[in-house]
């Protein structure tokens, strides 16, 4: 792949441009995963588990929500009860 001058200026086919792009932007994700220490044989294992990481997070943030709603929605409907009973006097004279 040797480009073409034309009164300074580099000519060169698309199918070797292409390619050009495409070993750069090769090039250019190495030097990023190697940058965010995530080269080298374990790269794969580590991203992996990175992604595992977040679905547990964002399992366990959906389920402490779903927790505090049910909590709350228990306590609404123990008092709701609570309140009846007293009203019915249930449990005693009630006043």
């Amino acid at each position: 792949m040797t480009p073409r001058r034309h009164d300074d200026n580099l000519r060169m086919s698309e199918a070797e441009f292409e390619e050009l792009l495409a070993r750069a932007a090769k090039e250019g994700a190495k030097r990023a995963l190697a940058d965010a220490g995530l080269d080298g044989k374990e790269a794969a294992l580590d991203i992996r588990d990175l992604r595992s990481l977040l679905a547990s997070i964002r399992f366990m943030r959906r389920t402490a929500v779903q927790t505090a709603v049910h909590l709350f929605t228990t306590g609404i409907i123990i008092t709701l009860l609570a309140g009846i009973a007293v009203k019915l006097r249930i449990f005693g004279d009630g006043g």
